[in-house]
């Protein structure tokens, strides 16, 4: 099998396996710059692809304000940002195949890693097509400092708890967490951030 073909067939037990794998969150405070977003409808009942880009400009400009306030006065140590990758860096729900990137996003982490800000992804993938999924971040243009999917074992806790221990061993490994992007709730609560920001899933749609 060529690697167009091991892409395609991964990307497609990649949405299978995100779709059955998630798990609900424990109560937890509400991350900072979370926006409730309404789900606005066309004839099939589901978000657009144009609205949902729109609303994802509009909730990563506090993030955009943040990283530039950063980078005119740095502090961390290893300053890194941690990004979640289905429908916050890559356009899974609606390009399932291709995955392109959510351009914004990757404007962003393009900026932040230009400015001396490791990039790091976080994701409830699997590890087995860890490769792949590297290959598919850095085809869409993403710089990748480093890639966390979940192993066997990883699979019997929930995601929320996958991704907290996660960020707890990028800090261990001497990164600050300057700042956490997703767009689900599960990838932003449990700490171990500076700062949290949501984008819109539209209740669960795009999770």
């Amino acid at each position: 099998m060529n690697l167009s073909a091991k892409v395609t067939a991964a990307a497609l037990i990649t949405g299978l396996l995100a779709a059955g794998a998630a798990t609900p969150a424990v109560a937890a405070p509400a991350p900072a710059q979370v926006r409730t977003v309404a789900l606005p409808a066309d004839a099939t009942g589901t978000v657009t692809p144009a609205q949902w880009l729109a609303d994802v400009s509009t909730d990563l400009a506090p993030a955009w304000t943040y990283i530039e306030q950063y980078v005119a006065d740095p502090t961390a140590v290893r300053p890194a940002i941690v990004l979640d990758i289905d429908n916050t860096s890559l356009q899974t729900y609606f390009h399932p195949i291709t995955e392109p990137a959510v351009p914004q996003v990757l404007e962003l982490a393009t900026y932040a890693h230009e400015h001396g800000i490791s990039i790091l992804f976080v994701t409830a993938r699997p590890d087995f097509i860890a490769s792949i999924t590297r290959f598919t971040l850095e085809n869409a243009g993403y710089p990748v400092d480093g890639l966390y999917g979940r192993d066997l074992g990883d699979l019997f806790e929930s995601v929320q708890d996958f991704k907290t221990d996660m960020r707890t061993d990028i800090e261990n490994q001497g990164y600050t967490i300057i700042a956490n992007i997703g767009n689900n709730v599960t990838d932003l609560e449990g700490g171990h951030a500076e700062a949290t920001f949501k984008l819109p899933d539209y209740n669960g749609l795009l999770s």
